[in-house]
């Protein structure tokens, strides 16, 4: 089991140096790939011009551009709600940047107020991400929003 206090005070730690957001989106993907097993990708999607960018990750190639309320991600962004999934092929409308991917857990991140990127985390095992997890990376986002500066 991810022990996410560790996790979030690894973070805390990180954003020393820098609270620029791609340098601690960068070491936090790599936080969160190298403390959760069995992932496939851990990375972050940013808030442009209504959609999603592709931001710093760790893991397989991406999709580069989500729409808003598309797929896990534009939907999480849409709701601005974590979206919780234990099969992507029962998901409606997932799309499929990965094949191998088998379940996925997207957090939004806010800053004054409004969904600024969300935290996409990625497993080929079904079922893989449960409650404990959703709660785990919801306090570790909350802590990015302490710490980022979006410049």
């Amino acid at each position: 089991m991810t022990d996410y206090k560790i996790m979030t005070a690894q973070l805390e730690a990180l954003s020393e140096s820098s609270r620029n957001y791609i340098p601690l989106l960068s070491n936090a993907s790599a936080l969160i790939n190298g403390s959760m097993k069995d992932l496939n990708w851990a990375g972050f999607y940013i808030v442009r011009d209504g959609a999603l960018l592709l931001g710093p990750f760790q893991g397989k190639t991406a999709c580069v551009n989500i729409a808003k309320g598309k797929g896990v991600c534009g939907t999480a962004y849409e709701r601005d709600e974590t979206q919780l999934v234990k099969n992507v092929h029962e998901f409606p409308g997932h799309i499929a940047c990965d094949s191998a991917s088998n379940s996925e857990i997207v957090v939004p991140i806010h800053a004054q107020g409004s969904v600024v990127a969300v935290l996409d985390i990625d497993s080929p095992l079904l079922e893989r991400f449960d409650e404990n997890d959703k709660e785990g990376l919801e306090a570790f986002v909350r802590k990015l929003e302490e710490l980022i500066k979006w410049e």
